[in-house]
């Protein structure tokens, strides 16, 4: 049995001018070489593989054979592949990153990271992206183990001397219950009436804030790595706790949540900050993506609805 040859780039590239062109005469124009050219490169390109890509008889334009057809989506494969590789390269000969990796904080409005990272898609699309959503000291602790480049991070970002901060915009923090609940059936709340109730309380996954406490106020609580799961127990009745106004605004006008007014602990903002070591600034990628978190940053509302462009 014969065994096909090795095409070459060139070969595969004529191959593909003739089928968007629709004749070798267009993709001698499209690629600015003879249509003698083009004819040799093909018949090169058959003997190779062994096969024939064109019906050539009793038609004035070439068309594709079963083989030929069956060979278009491997070489459009290939050719796009090397196509990559040279941007990629480029890039990197540029300055440009090959990677990026980003730590986010789940406090982060959901809206603002989805439409950053499809833009960071069309602008740098050589770029690969690493994203990791994290709490508290575990997004401290990922720019600081070089597990992150950057990060989008709450209030204690500031606190590490490794670290170079830029100011973002705050989230509001509200506490809320379930109207279930013991709180949530309360007309009026006394000072000091959620201490004996359970506190939903997010914990962090690094050992940065171990010992600390934040906004806690009950002697009872229950510690939650994930922001999601926290919200799930909220509406289940499970305790009460302080969730960002954007996730919970739904359920605040669908009922199923209601916000506690309490005279001893109101709620608060969330500070983010963007955050990278000092001994390593930014590539030029990375720093697009702080930018970008700060412009939408300063765009979304205490909702998490974003408004649009200035004009």
């Amino acid at each position: 049995m014969t065994e096909p040859g090795l095409p070459t780039l060139d070969q595969l590239r004529i191959f593909l001018a003739v089928v968007d062109s629709g004749s070798f005469a267009g993709a001698a124009r499209q690629l600015n070489r003879a249509v003698s050219v083009i004819s040799y490169g093909i018949a090169n390109l058959e003997a190779q593989l062994g096969l024939i890509l064109f019906d050539r008889e009793g038609t004035r334009r070439p068309i594709l054979t079963e083989a030929g057809r069956a060979m278009l989506a491997e070489a459009r494969g290939i050719a796009q592949g090397v196509d990559g590789l040279r941007a990629k390269a480029k890039g990197m000969l540029q300055g440009l990153e090959a990677e990026v990796s980003i730590a986010v904080d789940v406090m982060v409005p959901t809206v603002s990271v989805a439409r950053v990272l499809h833009h960071f898609q069309q602008t740098y699309p050589t770029v690969a992206l690493r994203v990791h959503i994290e709490a508290m000291g575990a997004i401290n602790a990922a720019v600081i183990e070089r597990r992150a480049v950057i990060a989008i991070a709450g209030p204690i970002a500031t606190e590490a001397q490794e670290i170079e901060s830029m100011a973002l915009r705050s989230i509001p923090m509200i506490p809320v219950a379930s109207p279930d609940h013991p709180l949530g059936r309360a007309e009026t709340l006394l000072p000091g009436a959620a201490r004996d109730h359970i506190q939903l309380v997010l914990t962090d996954r690094s050992r940065l804030t171990e010992g600390r406490d934040f906004q806690v106020r009950s002697a009872r609580t229950w510690r939650l790595g994930d922001l999601g799961a926290k919200h799930a127990l909220l509406r289940e009745g499970i305790g009460w706790g302080n969730m960002p106004l954007h996730m919970v605004r739904d359920d605040l006008d669908s009922g199923a949540l209601k916000r506690l007014v309490m005279p001893d602990h109101p709620g608060g903002d969330y500070q983010l900050f963007g955050i990278w070591r000092r001994d390593e600034p930014p590539g030029p990628a990375a720093s697009w993506l702080l930018h970008q978190f700060a412009d939408y940053a300063a765009r979304v509302d205490d909702a998490g609805n974003l408004a649009p462009n200035p004009v």
